[in-house]
């Protein structure tokens, strides 16, 4: 049920490597696929270490490796962000990247699904409220469903979410996602 042959971007917003995080990207890329959806994962390990001062501000645009992950994102207008909780919010490091990127235009009338993960038992959905405040001050639109994936590491067993709700959500979302 693919309605677009754009890709949709799937950003691990963490770059915690061997996160969590990336092993829920992988598993959402599996659903877009048996949906027949293209898509690509942006992990934010890749992130250039120094991107903090090699590609902000006085330097934007002279990072060869942020302007790589700068141009995928410009290529697409549909993204699902793996949101972990972070100390009660998201990862500090998808804000820097996320303000790393040209303002205003980089999400401008683009499309997002927000899944969000914790440890506890609130499923980062803080963390997906702020992460949702940033994006409608930077025009991007949301869908309504936020799957918010509680105590995820008791769910999720090589590669299987084993909660029945969790798989359903994220089956309605990436459905949905292809249809915003």
């Amino acid at each position: 049920m693919s309605i677009s042959s754009q890709p949709i971007v799937i950003i691990v917003g963490t770059n915690r490597p061997n996160s969590m995080s990336r092993k829920i990207a992988e598993y959402y890329q599996n659903l877009l696929s048996k949906l027949n959806a293209p898509s690509l994962i942006l992990d934010l390990v890749n992130l250039p270490h120094d991107f903090t001062v090699s590609a902000m501000y006085e330097n934007s645009g002279k990072n060869e490796g942020f302007n790589g992950l700068r141009a995928l994102l410009e290529k697409t207008d549909k993204f699902v962000f793996i949101v972990p909780e972070y100390n009660g919010s998201y990862p500090g490091v998808l804000k820097a990247f996320i303000d790393g990127l040209p303002y205003p235009n980089s999400f401008t009338n683009k499309k997002a699904a927000l899944v969000g993960l914790s440890s506890n038992t609130q499923g980062a959905t803080i963390a997906m409220s702020h992460l949702n405040d940033v994006f409608s001050y930077l025009g991007m639109n949301t869908l309504a469903l936020r799957v918010k994936l509680a105590q995820i590491r008791n769910h999720y067993t090589e590669g299987v979410i084993t909660n029945a709700l969790y798989n359903e959500l994220l089956e309605m979302q990436a459905e949905q996602i292809l249809r915003f």
